[in-house]
């Protein structure tokens, strides 16, 4: 389970040393986990904590006086949470591990050890995420099964549950059709006894194969026979099923009143898509379930593939919306070309495919993408009125034990596909659960090949987003948003790529085109007649020299901008654990006139603090303040607090993220100065806002 990167880990440290807990919080932050830290300093403290907010982590220091570490597993064993609890110790030995051991914790970590600390605590977090995954699965499947039950008993259709041959459930429906009364008539009875004589053998033998495991045929036709001994035509449908934690057949029922062929028939048309023929979503989600099943037995192993077209919606503008259905059949026939014998197909979404290969390794199923790439990319595309020129994109899942479950399957065939679309396209990638170093290192390479290519072909851009005055006179100040351009236009989002960039040693050269970018359409904009103020975000690896600040002053230079429009933002926990370089880039730029902010401010255990050190313009709060801020006490608490705070000390306060009329209300009575989000105004590529 990847932690970290888009999740926050909520950790409660008790430890005398509020600047020991600030220096934990940075030194989890810097290993990527991205940390919502809280201190309680009193054992009643703690109550309320564990009372009123939801909490991911304790870690709790042996030595801790003010809340002894007996006392905090007292109160975490009576609060009934599933809290895990890490003790910090100084030293560590066998008899203060079983006195550990002995108190109910979890996990003991060396202070003095933050790479043991960081890798107990993800152990730790992920554990706890899968235990809470376990009980919303639990819960679902709970009431998915309530569900179930009731949509059994209201089907037209007559639906029965079979073990070993024997009756365990049937609805109403299905007691109608044989005439029985109460489902306490036919309970415990053989299904063979409601089939005609001359096909019991038959039938007989169906249920064995199918009580040893192998799948059931799609349809078994057969002579059905009444309470009373009449017989008539039906067809059976089996699927396996499980009914109060046993495993069991579910039988579907229905009378074959028409032509057997003519039923056969309509059967086929029930599980077909009627624009491309290929199978319907339904009909295909059952055959992944199978495969996915037999995986998880180890009975097989599969091939699974998303294929979707590139730039769609160009090609639908090209001929028009009333082709769509062309164009998707056009497409599905393209597909078929590239398909094996055995090679199962369907219409999965509304320009989706999805395709099952039986019996399929890694490379085979990687030559049957490559293959349906191909047939795309090297052929023309006929509708009946068009020839067009279309490529895919194509997600794949290698199926086996490793990844046994249709939502595991599904999700990850689905990243990849997008993964893909955001790079170009027309291109192929498959998860293998078994080789996912490979993948991931070759999924890397493309990425960081595409970074490189954007910084020296200039495929970035920056969108911009105006920032409302709560307060005094409005002035033109806008929240710039870096993009980089796919191959097509298409704009890809930063979480896409910086953690790669970062990784590579990529963001310096980031930060270079940002600022030069800013400091241009600040020199435009002042041309033009407008004093314009952009806010910029950069990295702390751009505090390690000062290359940038020359940078900033040659741009400034060149461009002719006032360095007093441009402000640079920077996390607070970045400053916080590199603060002396910090301090000394902002006296760099206060000389140019540039400003300095502080972004996700307030997510420390003592971001107050911080200010009496470095001096900056803007604080612009932790994002997390907004979340259901209109119903959250604690946190239009903390708002007003660091708005007073602010206002007495210098800087300006902005707000991001605003969702709500009622949030720009909180926001206001705080004494905020600037608000920003969705909700007020989208970030675009063009500075039109009115402002006043």
């Amino acid at each position: 389970m990847q932690l970290g990167k888009d999740k926050t880990l909520r950790l409660m440290i008790v430890d005398d040393s509020v600047d020991d807990a600030e220096a934990i919080a940075n030194t989890l932050r810097n290993s990527g986990i991205a940390v919502r830290p809280s201190r309680p300093e009193t054992a009643d403290a703690l109550a309320g904590l564990l009372a009123t907010q939801p909490m991911d982590l304790l870690l709790v220091a042996r030595s801790s006086q003010a809340i002894p570490l007996e006392q905090v597993v007292a109160q975490v064993g009576s609060s009934g949470k599933d809290l895990p609890m890490v003790a910090m110790v100084e030293t560590m030995d066998a008899e203060q591990m079983l006195e550990m051991s002995n108190l109910g914790i979890h996990a003991t970590v060396l202070r003095d050890q933050p790479a043991h600390m960081e890798a107990v605590i993800r152990r730790e977090w992920s554990d706890l995420e899968a235990r809470r995954a376990l009980r919303r699965l639990e819960s679902q499947v709970r009431e998915t099964e309530r569900r179930c039950d009731a949509l059994i008993d209201s089907s037209r259709d007559p639906i029965a549950y079979v073990h070993e041959g024997m009756h365990i459930r049937a609805n109403s429906a299905y007691l109608e059709i044989f005439g029985f009364e109460s489902f306490e008539d036919i309970e415990g009875m053989s299904l063979l006894d409601l089939i005609a004589p001359q096909h019991i053998d038959e039938f007989r033998d169906l249920l064995k194969r199918l009580g040893k495991g192998e799948a059931p045929p799609p349809r078994h036709e057969i002579e059905a026979r009444t309470l009373d001994g009449t017989g008539f035509p039906a067809v059976m449908e089996f699927t396996s099923a499980s009914y109060e934690g046993e495993a069991c057949q579910q039988v579907v029922l229905r009378r074959q009143e028409l032509d057997p062929e003519l039923a056969r028939e309509v059967e086929e048309l029930r599980h077909r898509d009627q624009v491309t023929g290929l199978l319907n979503r339904a009909s295909f989600l059952r055959t992944l379930e199978d495969a996915v099943t037999d995986a998880a037995r180890d009975a097989g192993r599969q091939g699974f593939l998303l294929v979707e077209p590139d730039h769609y919606a160009h090609l639908l503008q090209d001929i028009g919306l009333d082709a769509a259905d062309e164009l998707i059949g056009a497409c599905a026939k393209r597909l078929q070309s590239a398909l094996g014998e055995n090679d199962i197909a369907a219409r999965f979404g509304e320009h989706q495919f999805a395709v099952l290969r039986p019996d399929s390794d890694y490379h085979d199923t990687t030559a049957l993408a490559e293959s349906i790439r191909a047939a795309f990319a090297n052929h023309v595309l006929e509708t009946e009125a068009h020839s067009l020129t279309a490529t895919v994109s194509i997600g794949g899942v290698q199926i086996g034990q490793k990844i046994a479950s249709v939502t595991e399957v599904l999700g990850k065939a689905h990243e990849t596909v997008q993964a893909n679309l955001a790079v170009g396209g027309n291109r192929i990638d498959i998860f293998d659960p078994g080789a996912v170093d490979r993948a991931e290192q070759e999924r890397i390479e493309a990425w960081v090949t595409r970074i490189r290519d954007a910084i020296d072909g200039d495929r970035f851009t920056l969108h911009y987003q105006p920032l409302i005055g709560l307060h005094g006179e409005p002035i033109e100040i806008y929240d710039a948003y870096l993009r980089m351009l796919g191959e097509h236009g298409e704009l890809v989002p930063p979480p896409a790529f910086l953690p790669i960039a970062e990784e590579h040693g990529l963001l310096w050269e980031i930060d270079r085109w940002v600022v030069g970018k800013a400091i241009d359409a600040i020199g435009a904009r002042m041309k033009a007649g407008h004093r314009t103020t952009l806010m910029v975000r950069i990295s702390e690896v751009s505090l390690q020299d000062d290359s940038l600040a020359q940078h900033v002053a040659e741009r400034l230079a060149k461009f002719e901008a006032d360095g007093a429009l441009l402000v640079l933002q920077l996390p607070e926990s970045k400053v916080f654990t590199h603060l002396k370089a910090a301090k000394d880039f902002q006296q760099q730029m206060a000389r140019l006139g540039v400003r300095v902010g502080l972004e996700q401010f307030g997510s420390g255990l003592n971001s107050f603090q911080l200010l009496s050190h470095f001096d900056a313009a803007f604080l612009k709060l932790d994002r997390s303040y907004m979340e259901d801020l209109p119903a959250n006490p604690e946190y239009q608490a903390r708002i007003r607090e660091i708005a007073a705070k602010a206002r007495e000390t210098g800087p300006q306060t902005i707000a991001e993220f605003v969702q709500d009329a009622a949030s720009m209300s909180v926001l206001f009575a705080a004494g905020i100065d600037y608000a920003q989000g969705q909700f007020l105004a989208a970030a675009g590529p063009e500075m039109d806002y009115t402002f006043g």
